[in-house]
């Protein structure tokens, strides 16, 4: 089935969503990879804030190239979110919802996922090119200094993904 979230992304809209479904998200997403979730983590730990507010927010696992003159990104093909994983719960823990990369997650996310009712997002490894072209913004958020790792805020309009793993626990890779 196809179905379109505008974000933010709720706890009601995770509820909406089956393992396998098609889904075109609309609206505000970010991008952050294991050096940014690192930093975040570290932020934490110290009892100091997440330089953006991670409710009900979609993170999508990406360290896209240069853009190309009059691109707004270049190719944003998703990174192996295995590399997030000793950092998620954590994060799903304060109210992150939905997470856009590729291959599985370990069983401590899954349940985190669970409990927090959150959804996990895979998009198609090879195809940056063409899921760049749903990308209407991007504006520098947080951690300059890492490059394409930096965490950006992204404008999205039907941005193609597919129900990896539901809020239940239901799987893909199963």
């Amino acid at each position: 089935m196809i179905k379109n979230i505008i974000t933010p992304f709720t706890t009601k809209d995770a509820e909406t969503l089956n393992c396998g479904d098609s889904v075109y998200i609309s609206g505000t997403i970010y991008t952050a990879r294991d050096a940014a979730h690192k930093k975040m983590i570290e932020l934490l730990d110290k009892g100091e804030s997440l330089p953006f507010d991670i409710q009900d927010t979609i993170i999508y696992y990406v360290g896209p190239t240069p853009a190309r003159p009059g691109m707004i990104m270049g190719s944003a093909g998703p990174t192996t979110s295995g590399r997030m994983d000793a950092y998620t719960p954590k994060l799903l823990d304060l109210g992150l919802r939905g997470m856009i990369g590729k291959g599985s997650r370990d069983k401590r996310v899954v349940e985190a996922m669970i409990k927090n009712k959150a959804v996990y997002f895979a998009a198609i490894g090879g195809a940056g090119a063409l899921i760049s072209k749903a990308i209407t913004s991007a504006e520098l958020v947080a951690y300059k200094e890492l490059g394409t790792e930096a965490i950006m805020k992204l404008q999205v309009e039907n941005f193609p993904v597919i129900v990896a793993i539901d809020c239940r626990g239901n799987s893909i890779y199963n």
